[in-house]
């Protein structure tokens, strides 16, 4: 017989004190894109203040995660975001003991096939200096580039942590797919899904995603191919997912399994 949720528990996850997100073992059986999300997932963008708010009742459990062991992660941000955006995160990260770092190209201005080169490089000479593989950690297009730097440079990269990350589809299953042209490299993306079955990524995956997505159809995230993806569902908006409790605490947790 299913458990029942205690008296209060949706309350307390509503208020960031419980975590919303869910691991899901299987993502055969939840479906495949079929275009962007919806008006209203989309139109659901404008509140994603508030998804920030759940950080103040999820202090304790986030204050309660996992020491880090001093290695090295490097956070990339989304299409047209500036490095700035990942600086709650890595301040977080940081403070658990980690050498949280940005990736230093500033605004991710879409274009994965170069981002993908000089971020492999970079990731090459930080593995020279510091002796050993980073963690990447991607929001949305910057989960793309980590994955390709993940596929080329194995050796080099510990685990990968992508949350609201197109894997199929590309531009087709986002909120710019009528103006892709303008969007991120759309032959990057066709290139990424013809190595995933032949080239499958070796590293730890773990993909975050969410059905209230209204920017990537939350369909797209999903990775059927990769032979060590993991898949973790949450309850927040694309651009919430920045400052999402509950994805700070996955990207916690997987960190420190190594």
């Amino acid at each position: 017989m299913p458990r029942l949720p205690l008296p209060g528990h949706h309350l307390l996850a509503a208020a960031g004190v419980r975590s919303r997100a869910r691991h899901r073992a299987d993502p055969t059986g939840l479906g495949h894109p079929s275009g962007p999300p919806s008006t209203r997932a989309a139109l659901g963008e404008l509140g994603s203040a508030l998804d920030g708010v759940r950080l103040v009742g999820a202090l304790p459990r986030l204050s309660a995660a996992p020491r880090g062991d001093g290695h090295l992660v490097v956070d990339i941000p989304g299409w047209r975001a500036p490095e700035l955006t990942g600086a709650p995160l890595r301040a977080y990260l940081r403070r658990l003991g980690y050498d949280a770092r940005g990736w230093g190209f500033g605004t991710n201005t879409g274009d994965p096939r170069r981002d993908v080169e000089r971020l492999s490089r970079s990731v090459l000479e930080l593995l020279d200096a510091k002796g050993e593989p980073a963690s990447l950690v991607g929001w949305s297009l910057g989960g793309v580039i980590a994955r390709e730097v993940a596929r080329r440079h194995p050796d080099a990269v510990r685990r990968v942590v992508t949350y609201g990350t197109p894997v199929t589809g590309g531009p087709r299953h986002t909120t710019v797919a009528r103006a892709y042209r303008r969007g991120p490299d759309a032959d990057a993306h066709r290139v990424a899904e013809r190595l995933d079955p032949t080239a499958p990524i070796p590293v730890p995956l773990t993909i975050l995603f969410s059905r209230r997505d209204g920017i990537v159809a939350w369909q797209a995230c999903l990775d059927h191919t990769s032979p060590d993806a993991e898949h973790v569902e949450v309850s927040s908006t694309h651009i919430g997912m920045g400052v999402d409790p509950d994805v700070w605490a996955v990207v916690a947790d997987r960190l420190a399994r190594g």
